[in-house]
């Protein structure tokens, strides 16, 4: 397989399109999200009608239930003593989805499962348009169209139909790079700080925003870069700064974390996983996953930096994979990959024609097999 690893063409760059022209390009996109949208729809509906039970049930499950508790009532004052489940509380998510759904709660009156599932599909729809121009700028219209398609019909893209921080944090991660690319520093910081108060991963948007400082100031000598990087870690910091108010300390997400859910030691999640696989293959699905997505990262890995991509793009990616390796519990998922949408986008824009239908198809069969098995609750996402 022969991998384009030459610099991205400038007069895609330099390409610009008027209002009406742009709103038509973003329905290629559009059309993208609808299509994987409408896939996992028809698998939810038959599984959930086999099952005598309603789509809604499959759709706010796990982190999904803890999102929409925040939304309702907001924050509890303390961490309940013991360790596990007993120990589980809502201090150890993120604030922004939850206040997305109680914005779209407010105004359109519908319940808060309903208005969290809107919340969601919204997000993961302009988090579409947000991405392909992004990808347009370098690789065009034909490559946008393909990173998207590999992005949105990724193994772990099931998750962007429940009430989970993917869209989220692919739509202002996305927004930030455009403006870092465009030299709009201040909206570049302020699309990160929000993507920091989605999720830990999140934090990842401060990293494209110093190396582009950076580059800019070494470069150019344009001290108002600067800007991205200060306001980047407002969100993340706010919430913590929230914490301590509400809580008495502002590590009560950390604590939360540690005593709830990942209680074992920092690194140890992918070789975990590894050893898990390696052993008893399938027999634990989540395990098997876990493995699989680790071994796919590094073939993915290598075809994205033969790909040249922008430098504050590999300081995304490799931030986020990182954040999974740390994970004592999490290590590299499917949903991780997701959230580190560079990856899947840039190797989706260069693969070879003929490679990146096969590689799509295997992907689409991958995320029909891991709905099924999440609405099955044999995978937990």
């Amino acid at each position: 397989m022969e991998f384009s690893n030459g610099p991205v063409p400038v007069q895609v760059r330099n390409e610009s399109v008027g209002r009406k022209r742009a709103a038509l390009l973003s329905l290629r996109p559009l059309g993208i999200f609808a299509l994987s949208r409408a896939g996992i729809f028809l698998i939810i509906s038959a599984m959930a009608l086999s099952a005598h039970q309603s789509i809604m049930s499959k759709l706010i499950n796990w982190d999904a239930k803890w999102y929409l508790l925040i939304a309702q009532r907001g924050y509890v004052h303390s961490i309940p003593p013991g360790h596990g489940n007993v120990a589980q509380c809502d201090l150890g998510f993120f604030p922004l989805l939850p206040l997305l759904i109680r914005g779209v709660h407010f105004v359109t009156g519908f319940g808060f499962n309903v208005a969290g599932i809107l919340t969601s599909t919204l997000l993961g729809l302009f988090a579409s348009i947000a991405v392909w121009w992004l990808l347009r700028e370098f690789f065009g219209q034909t490559g946008a169209d393909r990173g998207t398609a590999l992005i949105f019909l990724s193994p772990g893209a099931f998750v962007l139909s429940m009430v989970y921080t993917e869209g989220a944090i692919i739509l202002f991660v996305a927004c930030s790079m455009i403006a870092l690319r465009r030299g709009r520093w201040l909206l570049a910081g302020l699309c990160a700080a929000v993507a920091t108060a989605a999720d830990p991963v999140g934090t990842a948007a401060i990293i494209p925003c110093v190396v582009a400082c950076v580059i800019a100031i070494r470069t150019r000598g344009e001290w108002r870069s600067i800007l991205a990087p200060l306001v980047a870690p407002f969100g993340v910091g706010l919430f913590f700064l929230y914490l301590w108010f509400h809580t008495g300390s502002p590590f009560s997400w950390l604590h939360a974390q540690r005593v709830g859910w990942q209680n074992g030691k920092l690194g140890t999640g992918i070789f975990t996983a590894l050893w898990h696989f390696f052993n008893h293959g399938f027999v634990d699905p989540n395990y098997g996953i876990k493995a699989v997505s680790t071994i796919t990262a590094v073939g993915l890995l290598i075809l994205f930096f033969r790909a040249h991509p922008p430098a504050p793009w590999v300081g995304y990616v490799v931030t986020v994979l990182v954040f999974g390796a740390l994970s004592p519990l999490i290590g590299v998922t499917p949903r991780l990959l997701l959230r580190d949408f560079p990856l899947l986008g840039v190797v989706g824009a260069k693969l070879p024609p003929v490679w990146f239908e096969v590689v799509l198809a295997f992907s689409v069969m991958l995320l029909a097999a891991l709905t099924i098995a999440a609405g099955g609750y044999r995978w937990t996402p």
